[in-house]
């Protein structure tokens, strides 16, 4: 009996577990999962200092007349006081000397050689960075599971933090089953067909942050695919497309359920991509997808993306929506949750002209879709929708409902 999508997500993010950690300098940390939490060692500043080229003043002195009395530059490291009716020339990131009460930057003064005339009105600590107003020491920076983008290694280097504990990277391994499927660059035979599947699935993979192997293509014989499934099983994730259905010649299940495969579940009330199935051998998580194109792309983004955020231990592994409106009229056939490709175009959704599940140029003409509940027939034009994109990921910490009603 097929299961609702719901289940089948609970069993994905529950059967497949994170990887587990090593240490990789910050440089090559890019779209990493963190393992531990990150606590500030050190205040940011680390001491006060200015945030404007100008002159280090006391308050009681707007507009007076002082003379400059030295210059601090960036850097300097000698304790410096304020002298009474005179001023300092400071530069921006420059240590604040003692008795400083502001900053006045330097368009704000009239200069006679070395006599400065200030502002009428000096405001008390302007332009002045305290210290640990930016980080303070022992503060949270990054919780465990916190993908790391570009500013984020600007935080850990401003920490002086050269390596980090961080997730492996999921190894994705790769084949498709079918006597009538050829690679891209092998010739093709009377009645034979290219493999688009295993090129997307390897290409999706890698832009989720995995690390690929492909075994090749099955033919479609028992002992041919178990010897590809014995290949593959030092990977975390084993995903396949073709033999999952009840034809004579799918041997896939049967190949998997011979090597000890543990079944999560063997069927999804979903269109398209019912016979999409799921179970684990040992510690590799196995996801079979059907054979058609569309139907195997668009179940991968629901449940191959589920797989690949929860093995790489992120805290944000859930799939998330975005909502829009329809930019058109929309009708469709109801009575089971639909799949339905088009394009966001950062303020509506246009459905895929023609789209079919053994199609694949909707897909590469889509950035996202919406999964329709069983009871819709249609939208009108301006109806509210919810979108997953399928060009990036959202995603979030807590389950949310993907379902538009």
């Amino acid at each position: 009996m097929a299961i609702s999508v719901e289940e089948a997500l609970n069993l994905v993010y529950k059967l497949a577990y994170p990887t587990q950690m090593e240490i990789v300098p910050i440089e090559n940390a890019i779209q990493r999962v963190l393992y531990e939490k990150i606590t500030a060692e050190h205040s940011l500043p680390s001491f006060d200092n200015s945030a404007m080229d100008g002159y280090a003043v006391r308050c009681a002195d707007a507009g007076k007349t002082l003379l400059q009395s030295c210059v601090i530059f960036a850097g300097n490291g000698d304790e410096i006081r304020m002298v009474e009716d005179q001023c300092i020339r400071i530069m921006t990131g420059a240590k604040i000397p003692q008795g400083c009460e502001a900053i006045v930057p330097i368009e704000e003064v009239t200069l006679n050689e070395d006599r400065v005339t200030l502002p009428s009105f000096i405001k008390p600590s302007q332009h002045i960075r305290l210290k640990g107003e930016d980080i303070q020491a022992g503060m949270t920076l990054l919780e465990k599971g916190t993908m790391l983008h570009a500013h984020h290694i600007s935080l850990l280097a401003s920490q002086g933090i050269t390596h980090v504990k961080l997730y492996r990277r999921p190894r994705i391994a790769l084949f498709s089953s079918g006597n009538e499927l050829k690679m891209h660059y092998e010739t093709l035979g009377a009645n034979q067909l290219y493999n688009t599947n295993t090129p997307t699935f390897a290409a999706r993979a890698q832009e989720l942050g995995c690390d690929v192997i492909f075994t090749g293509t099955a033919v479609d014989t028992l002992t041919s695919i178990q010897e590809h499934i014995q290949r593959a099983l030092n990977a975390d994730l084993i995903i396949t497309s073709g033999g999952v259905s009840v034809g004579d010649a799918d041997f896939t299940k049967e190949a998997f359920q011979t090597l000890g495969f543990e079944s999560a579940f063997e069927s999804v009330d979903i269109k398209p991509g019912k016979p999409t199935t799921f179970g684990r051998i040992g510690d590799t998580v196995i996801l079979n997808l059907p054979g058609n194109p569309l139907a195997a792309a668009l179940c991968f983004e629901l449940f191959g993306q589920s797989a690949i955020f929860s093995l790489s231990g992120r805290s944000d592994k859930y799939l998330s929506t975005l909502t829009t409106s329809m930019s058109e009229p929309f009708t469709m056939k109801k009575g089971r949750r639909s799949l339905i490709p088009g394009w966001y175009d950062g303020s509506s959704f246009t459905p895929s002209p023609k789209f079919g599940p053994g199609m694949v140029l909707p897909l590469s003409r889509a950035n996202a879709f919406m999964m329709v509940d069983a009871s819709v027939e249609g939208f009108e034009k301006g109806s509210v929708v919810k979108i997953i994109p399928t060009r990036w990921s959202m995603s979030s910490e807590q389950h949310v409902s993907l379902i538009t009603l």
